[in-house]
Protein backbone atom coordinates (compact mmCIF):
# COMPACT_ATOMS: atom_id res chain seq x y z
CA UNK A 1 0.00 0.00 0.00
CA UNK A 2 2.87 2.38 0.81
CA UNK A 3 4.44 1.72 -2.59
CA UNK A 4 1.10 2.39 -4.30
CA UNK A 5 0.72 5.68 -2.41
CA UNK A 6 4.24 6.78 -3.29
CA UNK A 7 3.72 5.84 -6.94
CA UNK A 8 0.54 7.93 -7.16
CA UNK A 9 2.25 10.82 -5.38
CA UNK A 10 5.12 10.70 -7.87
CA UNK A 11 2.65 10.59 -10.77
CA UNK A 12 0.93 13.74 -9.47
CA UNK A 13 4.29 15.49 -9.17
CA UNK A 14 5.11 14.62 -12.79
CA UNK A 15 1.66 15.78 -13.89
CA UNK A 16 2.20 19.17 -12.26
CA UNK A 17 5.79 19.63 -13.40
CA UNK A 18 5.46 18.31 -16.96
CA UNK A 19 1.87 19.08 -17.97
CA UNK A 20 0.95 22.20 -16.00
CA UNK A 21 3.99 24.20 -14.97
CA UNK A 22 5.47 23.95 -18.49
CA UNK A 23 2.35 25.57 -19.92
CA UNK A 24 0.51 28.63 -18.60
CA UNK A 25 -0.46 27.39 -15.14
CA UNK A 26 1.51 29.79 -12.96
CA UNK A 27 -0.54 30.08 -9.76
CA UNK A 28 1.49 28.21 -7.14
CA UNK A 29 -1.58 27.57 -4.99
CA UNK A 30 -3.36 25.93 -7.92
CA UNK A 31 -0.30 23.83 -8.72
CA UNK A 32 -0.06 22.72 -5.09
CA UNK A 33 -3.76 21.81 -5.02
CA UNK A 34 -3.41 19.77 -8.21
CA UNK A 35 -0.49 17.93 -6.64
CA UNK A 36 -2.45 17.15 -3.47
CA UNK A 37 -5.73 15.83 -4.91
CA UNK A 38 -5.58 12.08 -5.77
CA UNK A 39 -7.07 12.11 -9.28
CA UNK A 40 -6.80 8.31 -9.52
CA UNK A 41 -9.49 8.03 -6.86
CA UNK A 42 -11.93 9.97 -9.04
CA UNK A 43 -11.85 7.55 -12.00
CA UNK A 44 -12.91 3.95 -12.40
CA UNK A 45 -10.40 1.45 -11.04
CA UNK A 46 -10.00 -0.14 -14.49
CA UNK A 47 -8.46 3.06 -15.86
CA UNK A 48 -6.57 4.30 -12.79
CA UNK A 49 -3.26 3.84 -14.62
CA UNK A 50 -4.25 6.68 -16.98
CA UNK A 51 -5.41 9.05 -14.24
CA UNK A 52 -2.42 11.40 -14.45
CA UNK A 53 -2.22 11.59 -18.23
CA UNK A 54 -3.32 14.91 -19.69
CA UNK A 55 -6.57 13.75 -21.21
CA UNK A 56 -10.23 13.40 -20.26
CA UNK A 57 -11.43 10.02 -19.03
CA UNK A 58 -14.85 8.40 -18.91
CA UNK A 59 -16.62 8.37 -15.55
CA UNK A 60 -19.76 6.62 -16.82
CA UNK A 61 -23.24 7.94 -17.64
CA UNK A 62 -21.82 9.47 -20.82
CA UNK A 63 -19.72 11.94 -18.82
CA UNK A 64 -16.00 12.58 -18.45
CA UNK A 65 -13.47 13.92 -16.00
CA UNK A 66 -11.68 16.81 -17.70
CA UNK A 67 -7.99 16.66 -18.50
CA UNK A 68 -5.80 18.01 -15.68
CA UNK A 69 -4.66 21.05 -17.66
CA UNK A 70 -8.23 22.25 -18.29
CA UNK A 71 -9.16 21.75 -14.63
CA UNK A 72 -6.12 23.74 -13.53
CA UNK A 73 -6.77 26.47 -16.10
CA UNK A 74 -10.41 26.95 -15.10
CA UNK A 75 -9.53 27.03 -11.41
CA UNK A 76 -6.68 29.47 -12.05
CA UNK A 77 -9.03 31.80 -13.94
CA UNK A 78 -11.21 32.19 -10.85
CA UNK A 79 -8.32 33.55 -8.72
CA UNK A 80 -9.74 31.71 -5.71
CA UNK A 81 -9.00 33.07 -2.25
CA UNK A 82 -9.32 31.16 1.07
CA UNK A 83 -12.50 33.02 2.05
CA UNK A 84 -14.31 32.42 -1.24
CA UNK A 85 -17.62 30.68 -1.79
CA UNK A 86 -17.50 28.85 -5.12
CA UNK A 87 -20.29 27.36 -7.23
CA UNK A 88 -19.55 24.49 -9.59
CA UNK A 89 -22.06 23.33 -12.21
CA UNK A 90 -21.38 19.75 -13.26
CA UNK A 91 -19.91 17.81 -10.35
CA UNK A 92 -19.08 14.70 -12.38
CA UNK A 93 -16.81 12.54 -10.26
CA UNK A 94 -16.09 15.42 -7.84
CA UNK A 95 -12.47 15.96 -8.90
CA UNK A 96 -12.64 19.66 -9.75
CA UNK A 97 -14.69 20.32 -6.61
CA UNK A 98 -11.90 18.70 -4.60
CA UNK A 99 -9.28 20.92 -6.24
CA UNK A 100 -11.41 24.01 -5.57
CA UNK A 101 -11.95 22.98 -1.96
CA UNK A 102 -8.19 23.02 -1.38
CA UNK A 103 -8.28 26.75 -2.18
CA UNK A 104 -11.58 28.08 -0.83
CA UNK A 105 -13.77 28.11 2.25
CA UNK A 106 -16.82 26.47 0.68
CA UNK A 107 -17.62 24.76 -2.62
CA UNK A 108 -21.22 24.22 -3.70
CA UNK A 109 -21.47 21.77 -6.57
CA UNK A 110 -24.52 20.66 -8.58
CA UNK A 111 -24.88 17.49 -10.66
CA UNK A 112 -27.90 16.72 -12.86
CA UNK A 113 -27.29 12.94 -13.04
CA UNK A 114 -28.48 11.37 -9.77
CA UNK A 115 -26.03 8.44 -9.75
CA UNK A 116 -23.03 10.72 -10.29
CA UNK A 117 -24.20 13.15 -7.61
CA UNK A 118 -24.51 10.38 -5.03
CA UNK A 119 -21.21 8.75 -6.01
CA UNK A 120 -19.41 12.09 -5.83
CA UNK A 121 -20.91 12.89 -2.42
CA UNK A 122 -19.86 9.50 -1.04
CA UNK A 123 -16.37 9.74 -2.56
CA UNK A 124 -15.70 13.27 -1.30
CA UNK A 125 -16.88 12.43 2.20
CA UNK A 126 -14.70 9.31 2.26
CA UNK A 127 -11.69 11.40 1.21
CA UNK A 128 -12.30 13.84 4.04
CA UNK A 129 -13.53 16.91 2.14
CA UNK A 130 -15.80 18.70 4.59
CA UNK A 131 -16.23 22.05 2.82
CA UNK A 132 -17.89 20.61 -0.31
CA UNK A 133 -21.68 20.61 -0.56
CA UNK A 134 -23.15 18.37 -3.29
CA UNK A 135 -26.64 18.81 -4.69
CA UNK A 136 -28.56 16.81 -7.28
CA UNK A 137 -30.35 19.19 -9.63
CA UNK A 138 -30.23 21.43 -12.69
CA UNK A 139 -27.21 23.69 -12.46
CA UNK A 140 -28.78 26.21 -14.82
CA UNK A 141 -30.69 27.58 -11.84
CA UNK A 142 -27.55 27.81 -9.70
CA UNK A 143 -27.93 27.64 -5.92
CA UNK A 144 -29.76 30.87 -5.08
CA UNK A 145 -30.24 30.26 -1.35
CA UNK A 146 -26.48 30.36 -0.74
CA UNK A 147 -25.64 33.02 -3.35
CA UNK A 148 -23.85 35.27 -4.09
CA UNK A 149 -20.71 33.44 -5.13
CA UNK A 150 -17.19 34.78 -5.48
CA UNK A 151 -16.55 32.42 -8.37
CA UNK A 152 -18.53 30.09 -10.62
CA UNK A 153 -17.17 27.32 -12.83
CA UNK A 154 -19.29 25.39 -15.34
CA UNK A 155 -17.95 22.00 -16.41
CA UNK A 156 -20.20 21.51 -19.45
CA UNK A 157 -20.62 23.32 -22.74
CA UNK A 158 -23.59 25.69 -23.00
CA UNK A 159 -25.08 27.59 -25.95
CA UNK A 160 -25.13 30.76 -23.86
CA UNK A 161 -24.31 31.86 -20.31
CA UNK A 162 -27.25 31.10 -17.99
CA UNK A 163 -28.71 34.34 -16.65
CA UNK A 164 -29.32 32.91 -13.13
CA UNK A 165 -25.58 32.24 -12.80
CA UNK A 166 -24.72 35.81 -13.76
CA UNK A 167 -27.23 37.07 -11.20
CA UNK A 168 -25.71 34.88 -8.48
CA UNK A 169 -22.16 36.11 -9.09
CA UNK A 170 -20.88 38.62 -6.57
CA UNK A 171 -19.61 42.03 -7.72
CA UNK A 172 -15.97 41.47 -8.65
CA UNK A 173 -16.59 37.75 -9.06
CA UNK A 174 -15.42 35.58 -11.96
CA UNK A 175 -17.03 32.81 -14.00
CA UNK A 176 -15.31 30.22 -16.22
CA UNK A 177 -17.66 28.53 -18.69
CA UNK A 178 -17.36 26.78 -22.08
CA UNK A 179 -19.70 28.30 -24.68
CA UNK A 180 -20.52 26.87 -28.10
CA UNK A 181 -22.80 24.69 -30.17
CA UNK A 182 -23.32 20.99 -29.45
CA UNK A 183 -21.07 18.86 -31.63
CA UNK A 184 -19.12 21.93 -32.73
CA UNK A 185 -16.44 24.20 -31.42
CA UNK A 186 -16.57 25.71 -27.96
CA UNK A 187 -14.65 28.54 -26.35
CA UNK A 188 -13.71 28.67 -22.71
CA UNK A 189 -14.99 32.08 -21.66
CA UNK A 190 -14.05 34.16 -18.63
CA UNK A 191 -16.73 36.46 -17.33
CA UNK A 192 -16.24 39.16 -14.69
CA UNK A 193 -18.86 41.26 -12.94
CA UNK A 194 -17.69 44.87 -12.72
CA UNK A 195 -19.87 47.81 -11.67
CA UNK A 196 -22.96 45.73 -12.34
CA UNK A 197 -21.85 44.75 -15.84
CA UNK A 198 -20.85 41.26 -16.92
CA UNK A 199 -17.77 41.44 -19.15
CA UNK A 200 -16.75 38.36 -21.12
CA UNK A 201 -13.64 37.35 -23.05
CA UNK A 202 -12.51 34.19 -24.80
CA UNK A 203 -9.62 32.22 -23.32
CA UNK A 204 -9.07 29.12 -25.47
CA UNK A 205 -10.91 26.55 -27.63
CA UNK A 206 -12.21 23.56 -25.64
CA UNK A 207 -14.44 20.53 -26.02
CA UNK A 208 -16.82 19.64 -23.17
CA UNK A 209 -19.83 17.38 -22.90
CA UNK A 210 -22.98 19.49 -23.41
CA UNK A 211 -24.89 21.10 -20.58
CA UNK A 212 -28.23 19.36 -20.13
CA UNK A 213 -31.42 20.42 -18.42
CA UNK A 214 -32.81 23.91 -18.85
CA UNK A 215 -29.47 25.34 -19.99
CA UNK A 216 -28.97 22.80 -22.78
CA UNK A 217 -31.33 21.14 -25.26
CA UNK A 218 -33.62 22.02 -26.93
CA UNK A 219 -31.99 25.47 -27.26
CA UNK A 220 -28.89 24.18 -29.01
Amino acid sequence: MADYYESAKAARWRMVEQQLRTRDIVDERVLAAMERVPRHQFVESAIEEYAYEDRPLSIGAGQTISQPYIVALMVQLLRVQPSYRILEVGTGSGYQAAVLSELSADVYTIEIIPSLAEEARTRLEALGYRNIHVRYGDGYEGWPEVAPFDGIVVAAGAPRIPLPLIEQLREGGRMAIPIGMAGGTQDLMLGEKRSGKFLVRSITPVLFVPLTGKGGAPNW
